[in-house]
C-alpha cells in the first residue's frame, strides 16, 4: 500500500451547477479520506501562483477571470495512490474525450468548463496543497472503515 495525499478543486462551474456533493460522494465511495475541505473564492493572487505554469499562454488571463469568478471546493483526499486514483476517476482533461463513468464524462461538455482539477503528480499535490491549506488545516485520523480498505 502507498498511501498518498492530493489536492482536488470543484472548480467554479461545479459548484454552480450543483455537484459538489456528488464529486464528494465518489471520492469516499472509493475509499479515499477527505483530510481538508473549503468553500473559497479563489483571489487573482492566488490563482496566478496556483496556475503559474500557464503564464504568457493565450488561456491564460481567462483561466484566470474563470477561476476567480465564483466560488470552489478545495479539498486534500488521501488513500492508496491517491493521485492515480483521482485523476482516473475526474477523467480526460477535455470532457469530450473523458470516459462516461467518470466525474468530466458525466457531467462536462467543454473543456473550460470541465468541473474538477487534480493534482497530476505528488510533486504538484504537494505544491497545492500549500497553496490552499496550511499544515494546521489537514487533520491526521483514521476512519473506521481502513481496515475493511487496506488490511492489518
Amino acid at each position: 500500500m502507498t498511501k498518498e495525499r492530493t489536492f482536488a478543486l470543484v472548480k467554479p462551474d461545479g459548484v454552480q451547477r450543483g455537484l459538489i456533493g456528488e464529486v464528494l460522494s465518489r471520492f469516499e465511495r472509493k475509499g479515499l479520506k477527505v483530510v481538508a475541505m473549503k468553500l473559497l473564492v479563489v483571489t487573482e493572487d492566488l490563482a496566478k501562483s496556483y496556475y503559474s505554469e500557464h503564464i504568457g499562454k493565450a488561456f491564460f488571463e481567462p483561466l484566470i477571470r474563470y477561476i476567480t469568478s465564483g466560488p470552489s471546493v478545495a479539498m486534500v483526499l488521501e488513500g492508496d495512490e491517491a493521485v492515480a486514483v483521482v485523476r482516473k476517476m475526474m477523467g480526460k482533461t477535455s470532457p469530450i474525450e473523458a470516459d462516461p463513468g467518470t466525474i468530466r464524462g458525466d457531467f462536462g461538455l467543454h473543456i473550460g468548463r470541465n468541473i474538477i482539477h487534480g493534482s497530476d503528480s505528488l510533486t504538484s499535490a504537494e505544491r497545492e496543497m500549500s497553496l490552499f491549506f496550511s499544515s494546521d488545516e489537514i487533520v491526521d485520523f483514521e476512519r473506521t472503515d481502513e481496515q475493511w480498505l487496506y488490511g492489518e
